[in-house]
């Protein structure tokens, strides 16, 4: 009998603590959902040129949208005094110009949706115990790079309200989505990790290693695609497997500007060239990696993913050809920043899962 009570109570802050952590979980799923939401709707907002329709940061009082006539003329008012109206969209209807604020309202709003959410969360779970010493602290990062990233996208805007813009520094939209992608990638990273037990051997000590460059090549991608999509050097080369009619273009068109570094981030033929090169590195890598795993763990769950992850590589490659030969519609050019981030929470996943040994 004795023996019998000592279990139970033995499993009770056992059984809690699980129940904890399943929680944690859970919150970490819902929150890098809503990322990955706002990084599909902000692909929107910017692919419609809807990001600078509001042209001032109000964290609190912008979450109020327009409620009468005299509040749309108001907002419409500061629009019209903005660069990229006066350049680009002069002569733009109040309608027209409702259609490009709601896109970028609603961005925003998703952003303080995810601000709320992280922090009600973190707070419960912080008084009920589930989130305490590392887990604490990867959580706590995660959700500084949160409350950065709403500085960041202020900053982007602001480069694109400047006097002779029309649009955001392409330098900063990559940062801002850059960013994005590395609290995404984390909270795929954490959420994976929690309650999982190794029931497999790792394969090699440097499987982890592989995994964990393989996430870091799709990152380095993912902020290539968006300097040539703050370039608009999708627009300008629209031919493959050439480019300016040759697989390398000659260096006196890739580095032509001075000073030469610039060449990376506002020549549209060097900036187009490295994310061709970079993908190319990115289904190399992963097809080595599904290849070695199958040849060395066959049948495991790691090669599974690998084999997986390959698959999910190529097939973003597909869609980034086919979006590139027609010009970037919206919808193809939404499914391949979507897709992206699809193929980064795999890599993630696999990464935190071949760290832990499966």
């Amino acid at each position: 009998m004795a023996f019998a009570l000592n279990t139970s109570t033995s499993r009770a802050p056992a059984t809690s603590s699980a129940r904890g952590i399943a929680g944690v979980r859970v919150w970490l799923w819902a929150l890098a959902a809503l990322v990955f939401c706002m990084v599909v709707v902000g692909g929107a907002t910017r692919m419609t040129g809807s990001g600078l329709s509001i042209t001032e940061w109000r964290p609190v009082m912008g979450a109020i949208p327009p409620l009468d006539a005299a509040d749309w003329a108001a907002e419409f008012a500061k629009y019209r005094e903005s660069p990229q109206y006066q350049i680009q969209n002069s002569g733009m209807t109040l309608g027209e110009f409702k259609a490009i604020y709601w896109w970028e309202w609603s961005h925003r709003q998703l952003g303080r949706l995810v601000g709320l959410a992280f922090g009600v969360g973190f707070l419960v779970f912080a008084a009920t115990g589930a989130l305490r010493g590392r887990l604490m602290a990867r959580v706590l990062l995660l959700g500084t790079l949160g409350g950065l990233q709403g500085a960041i996208g202020w900053i982007m805007v602001a480069s694109g309200l400047k006097p002779g813009m029309t649009a955001v520094e392409p330098v900063k939209l990559m940062l801002h989505l850059t960013t994005a992608s590395v609290i995404f990638a984390g909270l795929v990273a954490v959420a994976t990790g929690l309650g999982r037990a190794a029931r497999e051997p790792d394969a090699a000590p440097e499987g982890a290693r592989s995994a964990f460059w393989l996430m870091a090549l799709v990152l380095a991608q993912i902020a290539l695609g968006a300097l040539v999509a703050g370039s608009h050097a999708g627009l300008v080369y629209n031919t493959w497997p050439l480019i300016d009619g040759a697989f390398v273009p000659p260096l006196s068109g890739l580095m032509f500007g001075t000073p030469w570094y610039e060449n990376f981030v506002d020549n549209h033929l060097t900036v187009q060239f490295q994310h061709r090169m970079v993908a190319y590195a990115v289904l190399a890598v992963a097809l080595w990696q599904a290849w070695s795993l199958r040849a060395s763990a066959p049948g495991t769950s790691a090669a599974r993913r690998a084999t997986a992850l390959a698959g999910l590589v190529a097939a973003q490659a597909a869609i980034g050809i086919w979006t590139l030969l027609a010009q970037a519609p919206l919808a193809l050019g939404l499914l391949h920043q979507a897709f992206a981030m699809v193929v980064l929470g795999m890599a993630a996943a696999h990464w935190r899962l071949r760290a832990a040994g499966h």
